[in-house]
């Protein structure tokens, strides 16, 4: 009720307000945490129009921040490049840096790294000719989240340890760490400790995935520090978090097990219960490697209860791989039987095949160690485990442990092979829209007028061809060489009109002279303000509408794994799996009938 009377409140307001009102009035719900109720008022107020450019720029950088907030990311760089485009034509440099420092980010969330790279550079570049070092600041430290970002997106096609990515992957993480360092320098020199604590943060993880965990420990030891002197909690959490990362890699696991203690209190303190859960699950493992089983066990049903709690089947499904591999190890094999079967049912259900193959392969393993018969076929039956929709996470390519027969590894591979193609044809399809012959005839029909222009042209001189003319008839050929003439110097009259960008002309909400803007821009070209290289990156930011349209959903830009709230990222659970797979093997030894099976 008090939700139906606030929207026809906000309705009221924007019926005979002004754009500047209604701008106003959006910039205070978004400050206010309603960046949903400030959208409506910013499309509001662009509906209502202004002729003041830069009430305009900023409405489109308000609208840019708060779709961005909201997760739409493509309205977001709409009204991004709407601002920068703005912003050049007035020539205003600092608007110019911030827009193209937002469209940078945009563009990086979206996975376009190169063209958030260009944005960004042109942010640290202007920034440094105004002298701004606030904005320089932001423009190194989003030029290294971009780097960081591209490295370990180019590090997820592999089943590599941090510290042992192909090159390009490293020479992307190289760069953020340079562009971090000159952050924290200038931060430093500014004297904002706020700012040191993200970018020692930020250095730690880098280093991290670079393999230096000595340096990345350092670095998240400052970062923990200083975030005990804002008394930021949930910085102080991640500290610790990942500490105990870079401890287990260096294979110090009572220490990253203190860490996670450390984690899970704060977690507690902040009610958030994906991050406890985290901290439960990651104390699990490490338990199970300092073959604390029973201590294993304990973590591994909270981390499994609050999986439920929260529906999240992946985690779930994690828990219960967890907890059969414990209770093999301590001789409780009917409970690990058990534990073994939901993890098949759970992979089964969400479409996991790695999951799948462990949870068969342990389950097999378990019933021969019990002495029972194998499992019903229908049970492990490839129809009855083939899942309906198949989305994989790709941290389950890293399982080690797995002994695939040959023929599986090809049938996942050739899965994973048609998807590729799949994918691949799907995106030809998107770009190609014209196939070669239909083009051929376009390109044929606008160059037949020009081919005869240039044949009538060789006829001026009057007598190779034909005789003289009489006064009273019409010459062709003169007046074919006028239209010739006339249609040559329209051209260029066109070409001069268009200065700018194709959709450039286009601002949503500018209630002024389209010629007003037309010749801003011939005045800012004359000033040379576009470099060759950014103006390129422009003007294919304004012509991809096509591609924009097509891409309307970001996650369809953007792909990720199933939702896991209650594990730690990728990387870390390849590192458990490998690191507990040695253990494994030795704990299934224990077992007299395993033991003659491995042997």
């Amino acid at each position: 009720m008090e939700d139906g009377q606030t929207s026809q409140q906000n309705k009221k307001k924007m019926d005979g307000s002004s754009c500047m009102e209604l701008a106003l009035e959006g910039e205070r719900l978004c400050k206010a945490g309603d960046c949903r109720a400030g959208v409506a008022f910013f499309e509001a107020a662009i509906q209502a129009g202004t002729d003041d450019l830069k009430t305009l720029t900023a409405i489109y950088s308000q609208l840019g921040n708060a779709y961005f907030y909201l997760g739409e990311y493509i309205k977001a760089m709409q009204y991004h490049k709407h601002d920068l485009t703005l912003a050049r034509t007035m020539q205003d440099k600092m608007g110019e840096a911030k827009a193209s420092g937002n469209l940078g980010n945009t563009m990086k969330v979206l996975g376009r790294y190169d063209e958030s790279l260009l944005c960004c550079k042109r942010h640290l570049s202007v920034s440094r000719e105004l002298g701004d070092k606030v904005g320089e600041g932001r423009a190194l430290y989003n030029l290294a989240n971009v780097y960081h970002s591209k490295g370990k997106h180019l590090g997820r096609s592999g089943n590599q340890d941090p510290g042992h990515f192909p090159d390009a992957v490293k020479e992307c993480l190289q760069k953020a760490v340079e562009y971090y360092n000159e952050n924290l320098q200038l931060m430093v020199e500014l004297g904002d400790r706020s700012a040191q604590g993200r970018a020692c943060g930020n250095l730690g993880n880098t280093h991290y995935l670079l393999g230096n965990f000595t340096l990345a420990i350092s670095y998240h030891q400052q970062r923990l520090k200083i975030a005990k002197e804002f008394g930021d909690k949930a910085a102080e959490r991640r500290a610790h978090s990942n500490l105990g990362n870079a401890h287990v890699f260096l294979g110090q696991f009572e220490t990253a097990a203190e860490h996670y203690k450390r984690t899970l209190v704060l977690a507690q303190d902040l009610g958030d219960r994906a991050m406890e859960a985290q901290a439960c699950y990651s104390l699990g493992n490490t338990y199970t490697l300092l073959w604390d089983y029973a201590t294993a066990i304990e973590y591994h049903m909270r981390h499994m209860r609050i999986a439920q709690e929260l529906c999240d089947t992946v985690g779930e499904g994690r828990a219960c791989w967890s907890l059969g591999n414990a209770h093999t190890a301590v001789g409780n094999n009917d409970k690990a039987l058990y534990y073994a079967q939901r993890h098949l049912h759970i992979s089964q259900e969400i479409g996991d095949m790695t999951g799948l193959e462990t949870a068969r392969m342990n389950l097999s393993e378990l019933r021969r160690s019990m002495g029972r018969p194998a499992a019903d076929a229908a049970e492990l039956s490839d129809a009855a485990l083939q899942p309906a929709h198949r989305t994989r996470r790709p941290s389950m390519d890293n399982m080690d442990l797995l002994k695939m027969t040959p023929d599986a590894k090809r049938a996942l591979q050739g899965d994973w092979d048609a998807d590729k193609q799949l994918n691949s044809s799907q995106t030809s399809n998107d770009e190609s829209y014209m196939d070669g012959d239909d083009f051929f005839e376009q390109l044929t029909r606008f160059q037949s007028k020009r081919m005869d222009d240039q044949r009538c042209s060789l006829t001026v001189g009057g007598g190779a061809n034909g005789g003289s003319s009489s006064g009273s008839t019409p010459d062709p050929v003169k007046d074919d060489l006028i239209d010739l003439i006339a249609g040559m110097q329209s051209r260029r009259m066109d070409e001069q009109r268009a200065d700018l960008p194709a959709g450039e002309l286009e601002l949503p909400g500018f209630s002024g002279s389209k010629d007003f803007i037309q010749r801003l821009s011939v005045a800012s070209d004359a000033d040379g303000l576009p470099d060759d290289q950014f103006f390129d990156m422009l003007i294919r930011c304004q012509g991809s509408r096509l591609d924009d349209q097509r891409s309307v959903l970001p996650e369809l830009a953007v792909p990720h794994p199933p939702s896991a709230p209650t594990v730690p990222d990728e990387d870390f659970f390849s590192l458990i799996l490998r690191l507990q797979s040695e253990r494994i093997e030795d704990q299934r030894s224990t077992l007299p009938p395993s033991k003659t099976l491995n042997d």
